[in-house]
């Protein structure tokens, strides 16, 4: 299955982003009433876990460029963050 078929149905991660900050700034109002902030909060941490799946994904497919000893590029290798 892609990465597309995959995540169909749900938001792109810039619009995931977009609506927990949205969801964010309601529950820091304060305004919302209990129920409803406990939605948010629940919604607000699937969005959460769906933006940290999608930076995970892209973290894993970035690859670093070997470089030969002119300066060349020789290949690449999976990225270490650390």
């Amino acid at each position: 299955m892609s990465e597309k078929q995959e995540n169909a149905g749900e938001p792109s991660f810039e619009e995931a982003l977009k609506a927990l900050e949205d969801i964010v700034q309601s529950l820091e109002s304060g305004e919302a009433p209990l129920d409803e902030s406990i939605a948010l909060y629940e919604r607000g941490n699937k969005l959460r876990a769906q933006c940290q799946k999608r930076l995970d994904a892209a973290k894993a497919k970035i690859e670093a460029i070997s470089l030969g000893k002119d300066g060349a590029a020789t290949g690449t290798q999976a990225f270490d963050a650390d």
